[in-house]
């Protein structure tokens, strides 16, 4: 895996496919050691099927590079809403390799969300990150400064 000089001139986003399942692996347990959360194989086990599961609002996209294969992925999940009339789209996942980043991966995979939304009607979309992801936040802010909200978590 060498280090693309420019990926977001080539960088290929398309929703993920089954035969994408070791690459998304990887990158999930990138994501999962970033923000220090050591989840079971049940767990990641399940999100990958509910991916593949049509029937299912959580989806998937990959940032593909032709020659060196999938780079970034974004898990997302459509769900209606009290606010809109039409479905908005949650962000949930955004990873991109680390020898990949800073090149505009990330806001190809958002972007791509973005013409998905506007081509398919929905509300809008939307994402947390954690308050001290200053790189990602650097490209975050550039399409809309975060909003006021502040999230609380009850587990059992």
């Amino acid at each position: 895996m060498s280090a693309p000089a420019a990926p977001a001139a080539a960088v290929r986003v398309r929703p993920i496919a089954r035969d994408d399942e070791a690459a998304w692996r990887a990158l999930w347990l990138g994501y999962c050691r970033f923000y220090e959360v050591a989840l079971s194989d049940a767990v990641t086990d399940h999100t990958w099927q509910r991916i593949c599961d049509p029937a299912s609002p959580v989806r998937a996209i990959v940032a593909d590079l032709p020659g060196d294969g999938v780079i970034g992925i974004a898990n997302y999940i459509l769900h209606e809403n009290t606010w809109e009339l039409s479905p908005v789209c949650y962000l949930e996942d955004l990873f991109v390799r680390p020898d990949c980043r800073a090149v505009g991966v990330g806001k190809a995979l958002i972007d791509w969300l973005i013409a998905e939304m506007r081509a398919h009607g929905w509300s809008r979309v939307y994402w947390n990150t954690k308050e001290n992801n200053y790189r990602a936040r650097g490209l975050y802010d550039k399409y809309n400064p975060r909003d006021a909200f502040v999230r609380y978590v009850v587990k059992p």
